[in-house]
């Protein structure tokens, strides 16, 4: 029986040294999205992503946690984003999730409504997206997958750096997305919706579709300093933001 909303979350950066937010993950799943129709994680659920191989015990809880409500009959639907591109098919079969394309129009109560991560929206960052482009090959995909897992360990360290030391040139506009992008993509997919995350800037902007009509684009917020979800029912679309468990003496 449909419960009557899904949920929509992003870019949480989940890792070894934010405990605190794992710990709000689990109990999201637990209180939130278990009386939910579906669960939409759209990118970036992970810090860093280095295979499916990695023992992690971090990934064994989230893992776990995730297929515990997919097995209560909530489906949980992942769509990459740009810190966690390599995970594959054998840890969504160990979530028991389902990996979305890129970019997927889904039926919401009614809406048909375009998801995606949202760092191909940022089309004035021009490194980020040549960058993108490389690794989006499946053959650099495959090849990086192939190295040993220390050394993966070891460039997945490196390309943090490097990306933190890149964010600081860049002025704000640039690593927000383009404004004509938006419109256009959303015409192209025939929408007047859109959810996406990856810029952590939480909210909602009104739009004008291609043919006049209202539209609407529905930013995630990242899981930092509170928790952000989307709630989306045929009743209405609302951003919620909760603060983050404290951490235990």
């Amino acid at each position: 029986m449909a419960k009557g909303h899904s949920l929509f979350i992003a870019d949480l950066h989940l890792s070894e040294q934010r405990p605190d937010i794992t710990a709000a993950f689990l109990l999201f799943l637990q209180q939130k999205a278990a009386n939910a129709d579906a669960l939409y994680i759209l990118g970036d659920l992970f810090e860093v992503w280095i295979g499916d191989d990695n023992p992690s015990p971090l990934l064994t809880e989230v893992a776990g946690a995730i297929k515990a409500l997919s097995a209560k009959y909530v489906p949980v639907y992942f769509c990459h984003g740009n810190r966690d591109f390599l995970l594959g098919k054998k840890f969504a079969k160990r979530c028991g999730m389902q990996l979305l394309a890129p970019l997927t129009v889904v039926d919401l109560y009614g809406t048909a409504t375009l998801l995606m991560h949202g760092d191909s929206l940022c089309t004035l960052d021009i490194g980020y997206q040549k960058f993108r482009a490389w690794w989006d090959q499946k053959w650099w995909q495959k090849l990086i997958l192939s190295l040993p897992l220390w050394y993966r360990q070891h460039l997945a360290r490196k390309a943090r750096r490097v990306s933190a030391m890149d964010k600081k040139g860049k002025t704000s506009d640039i690593m927000d997305v383009t404004p004509d992008e938006v419109p256009k993509v959303m015409a192209q997919h025939q929408v007047q919706h859109l959810i996406h995350g990856h810029t952590h800037r939480p909210a909602v902007h009104p739009l004008q579709g291609a043919d006049g009509s209202a539209a609407q684009r529905y930013v995630l917020g990242d899981w930092y300093s509170q928790s952000s979800y989307l709630d989306v029912s045929a009743d209405g679309w609302q951003l919620h933001f909760n603060a983050l468990p404290q951490a235990s003496s």
